[in-house]
């Protein structure tokens, strides 16, 4: 079992704590959820306070265990700061990413730490690609990379298709966050895992071209 450091134990309770809030009062949860209306009309701190409401336990646990099992590794190499920062700016760009999309559904909304999550995930596979995860229904665990690069194409496909109640692209905009932000922190990578950042990309340049050609 891993040591939650500090950082990640601050990040789970503040999620417990303002999902539980959400849980019990509908006009709590209402007020601060992700919701294109109320940015457009003003209401910009719910790009941020969304991030810590979720829909359920199931939703907020699945979440929560995620971060778990990867925020060490970014912690380990880039110390609890700027685990922080890699953590807001990948929830930050999950809103934004959604927002850009979705700007002309006024009634459209989403709440959970998807975005920033998948962001610490989508770096510490940036920085550890060699890492082996396991998936349901796959008998053998595959390189980090390759169900990275795999899950962002699920996800256009997911935001093309409006697949399930999901919100793929704050998913999405979380990787691109964190891809970002670790190369931003350790621009080395260019070098030393020059294919791997390329392969990582791949999805993101995929996304856009389809967003520029409007076949998303």
């Amino acid at each position: 079992m891993f040591n939650l450091h500090i950082a990640t134990i601050g990040i789970i309770a503040a999620n417990v704590i303002v999902s539980l809030r959400g849980f019990s009062d509908s006009t709590f949860f209402d007020r601060y959820k992700f919701s294109i209306g109320g940015i457009q009309a003003g209401q910009r701190e719910r790009t941020v306070t969304s991030g810590f409401l979720h829909v359920d336990i199931s939703h907020l646990f699945f979440n929560m265990f995620t971060l778990y099992f990867f925020a060490n590794v970014v912690i380990n190499w880039f110390g609890p700061g700027k685990f922080l920062i890699i953590y807001f700016i990948s929830l930050l760009a999950g809103s934004l990413l959604a927002l850009f999309f979705h700007k002309n559904e006024p009634y459209y909304s989403a709440v959970g730490a998807s975005g920033a999550v998948t962001g610490i995930l989508y770096a510490a596979i940036l920085l550890n690609p060699d890492m082996q995860l396991g998936i349901m229904f796959i008998p053998i665990p595959l390189p980090a990379y390759v169900l990275g690069i795999a899950y962002l194409l699920y996800s256009i496909y997911g935001m093309k298709s409006r697949l399930g109640n999901i919100g793929h692209t704050a998913h999405f905009g979380g990787a691109i966050g964190g891809y970002a932000t670790t190369l931003l922190f350790k621009p080395e990578l260019f070098v030393t895992d020059t294919w791997i950042v390329i392969l990582l990309a791949i999805p993101i340049v995929i996304l856009f071209v389809l967003e520029k050609m409007g076949k998303i």
